[in-house]
């Protein structure tokens, strides 16, 4: 009888928390199909530029599912493998194939080298030299042969590190600020919605941009990880990065009674960057679903490492990264600043 009664307390528990309900039926779903979508897409196909190529090698190339443009200079296709429009370059160097590879993604070179390899193999038996098969030279715009995939996701690791603890951290920290009515005394004084809201954001920023740059300095000094731009643009992306996981994280607190709500966000929020983040592939998912990935803090982040550690690009070409999260964080605080207003009005 007892334990029927104890039974009956907690299913009429999770009756009445919808938030966990949800979480326990609708979230494992919605996650298991961004699994299905983002890892059921067709097999990559590598972008290859073609410079004055027989049209055989052509043929070949497409035959093994390869997408191929001809381009009519070889200044046009540089700037297309710069501007990471395509993958690799071919072109004929005294009758011998030469490529250049984009470098930076480990998996698309692979796929690159193993289609241009096998094209030029069947080429080569259709011709009746299947003994003296001439493999192409491969040379890199950045990385090289000894790149290896903890140079290439390193950029990507160390933002979701800074981005998920940031965030953890930050929402916690403000809702025990409120469950023990340190803000509720705030509030009463004369101190505005927003002076509170920069003086958290200031107080908290310290220690996370302490957090940023650890990361950071240990990816690259202790564990070696491939830079070759500025270190301190990879900084600045970092500290952004935590700013807008800082804002985000205090918000979304508002929201939440409890320590266990606060990380029942973290299925809703941080999941869904992690898959849209560069750790996978989008290239072959739906284009209806990559549009989220243009409104994922993490994206811009890891694009814009990745762009000065592996390429060294420099302010121009990360830039927009930057503002977009500069003003997504000030667009979480300006949104918080408004939550505030459910607790009590000044």
């Amino acid at each position: 009888m007892r334990v029927r009664a104890l039974i009956v307390r907690i299913i009429r528990q999770f009756i009445h928390d919808k938030r966990t309900l949800a979480l326990l039926i609708i979230v494992p779903l919605v996650v298991l199909s961004l699994i299905y979508l983002v890892f059921d897409g067709d097999t990559y196909q590598p972008k290859i530029g073609a410079v004055q190529v027989p049209d055989p090698i052509t043929q070949h190339l497409v035959e093994h599912h390869a997408e191929v443009t001809v381009y009519g200079s070889a200044e046009d296709a540089e700037q297309a493998l710069a501007g990471r429009e395509i993958d690799a370059i071919v072109r004929m160097d005294a009758g011998a194939p030469r490529v250049k590879l984009e470098g930076s993604d480990p998996s698309k070179n692979r796929a690159a080298m193993a289609v241009i390899q096998a094209a030029m193999q069947d080429l080569a038996v259709l011709q009746s030299r299947a003994v003296a098969v001439t493999l192409p030279a491969f040379e890199y715009l950045h990385g090289g042969p000894d790149m290896s995939a903890f140079d290439s996701l390193s950029p990507v690791l160390i933002g979701l590190f800074a981005f998920f603890f940031v965030f953890l951290i930050a929402g916690v920290s403000f809702l025990r600020e409120r469950i023990s009515g340190t803000l509720e005394r705030l509030l009463a004084t004369p101190l505005r919605r927003w002076e509170i809201v920069a003086g958290y954001t200031a107080g908290f920023g310290l220690f996370t941009s302490l957090q940023a740059v650890l990361i950071a300095g240990y990816a690259v000094g202790a564990l070696g990880s491939l830079m070759v731009g500025s270190f301190g643009y990879v900084l600045l992306i970092m500290l952004l990065l935590s700013l807008t996981a800082l804002s985000l994280g205090t918000f979304l607190s508002a929201f939440a009674d409890t320590e266990f709500q606060m990380i029942q966000f973290i299925p809703l929020v941080i999941v869904p960057q992690v898959f849209f983040s560069g750790l996978f592939d989008l290239e072959n998912i739906s284009p209806w679903l990559r549009w989220l990935s243009h409104v994922t803090p993490l994206k811009y982040g890891a694009d814009a490492l990745r762009d000065v550690m592996i390429r060294g690009e420099g302010w121009s070409a990360i830039a927009r990264e930057v503002f977009i999260l500069l003003g997504l964080a000030l667009v979480f605080m300006a949104a918080n600043v408004l939550a505030l207003r459910k607790h009590r009005k000044i």
